[in-house]
């Protein structure tokens, strides 16, 4: 057995059994993979796949088993390409990074300068998406430190730890009528064309729970994954907006068509948690450890050690 047939079964099963598409993903040929995966189950003496004719009809039961292992054998090939890069580097190489935009654009560039600073061999690869993605990435090993207040916790394969604390904040035209309003609630709100996240974006289940915990029905006129974008439309008028309070700073009071007023939510939405994650068993370098903590201060590695080992 070899690597290369660890890979054609994990491809194989990964493109929902169409060879067609895994000799695309994998550069390769049909029959090559398909001559390929019959000598690895005759080297194990068991079946991976169910066939009807020369198609894949599903997983059997030991070859479930079997892609078990081989995502094992493939996590314990990166760690130890990671223990070579280590020793072989001096703290140099590539720390990939899985997150959200609102992260990118605003809590990650301190912690990246500075990393870059402490490690100037280490180049920083950013990769952007959903939360759910973000959490796929880590468990397919695309990156290898994910960063999101959604999602992350709900996969048994990842290991979270909590980053840092925040709130909502309302954004809105300095001539709103809402500006002077001393305090503001949901039944205010809900009278108000609102823009917001993507439901499944930075916190936003929060403010569907708390309009639905009043019985109020939020009129959410435009919803975008983009902090940048929801204060747009704000400053265009198209409604009041809802948006991380990291999102917020005093560039916003003047770098907008009109200027915008901002007025913190917490007791209308509660707080949110965004945190750090790795993959279960996974080897950290030393900068992974030093860019962790640059995140916050109290994940020292003591503390990551800890939560991957436990």
């Amino acid at each position: 057995m070899n690597l290369h047939q660890f890979k054609f079964v994990q491809t194989v099963a990964k493109t929902g059994l169409n060879l067609t598409e895994a000799a695309k993903v994998l550069h390769t040929s049909q029959p090559g993979i398909s001559k390929s995966i019959i000598e690895f189950e005759n080297e194990l003496g068991i079946e991976i796949f169910v066939r009807h004719g020369k198609r894949l009809k599903a997983v059997t039961e030991p070859g479930k088993e079997v892609l078990k292992a081989i995502e094992t054998i493939q996590h314990s090939l990166g760690n130890l390409r990671r223990i070579g890069e280590q020793y072989r580097s001096q703290d140099g190489g590539t720390l990939s990074i899985a997150t959200t935009h609102t992260q990118a654009r605003y809590v990650l560039p301190n912690p990246i300068a500075k990393l870059r600073t402490d490690y100037p061999k280490v180049n920083i690869s950013l990769h952007q998406g959903s939360p759910d993605q973000v959490a796929q990435m880590l468990i397919d090993e695309t990156a290898e430190v994910g960063i999101a207040t959604e999602s992350l916790a709900d996969y048994d394969e990842l290991v979270t730890l909590p980053c840092y604390v925040w709130q909502h904040v309302l954004v809105m035209p300095a001539d709103h009528r809402l500006v002077h309003k001393k305090n503001i609630s949901l039944a205010d709100l809900a009278d108000e064309p609102l823009i917001t996240y993507h439901p499944s974006f930075t916190g936003r289940t929060k403010i569907d729970a708390a309009f639905a915990k009043s019985n109020l029905t939020p009129q959410i006129v435009l919803e975008a994954i983009d902090s940048d974008v929801i204060k747009t439309y704000v400053a265009l008028g198209l409604g009041v907006g809802i948006v991380a309070e990291m999102a917020w700073s005093l560039d916003n009071v003047t770098a907008s068509p009109q200027p915008l007023h901002m007025r913190p939510t917490g007791h209308l939405f509660g707080e949110n948690v965004t945190k750090l994650a790795f993959k279960r068993g996974a080897y950290l370098r030393n900068f992974v450890y030093a860019f962790s903590q640059a995140l916050a201060p109290a994940l020292t590695k003591t503390t990551i050690d800890h939560a991957l080992q436990s």
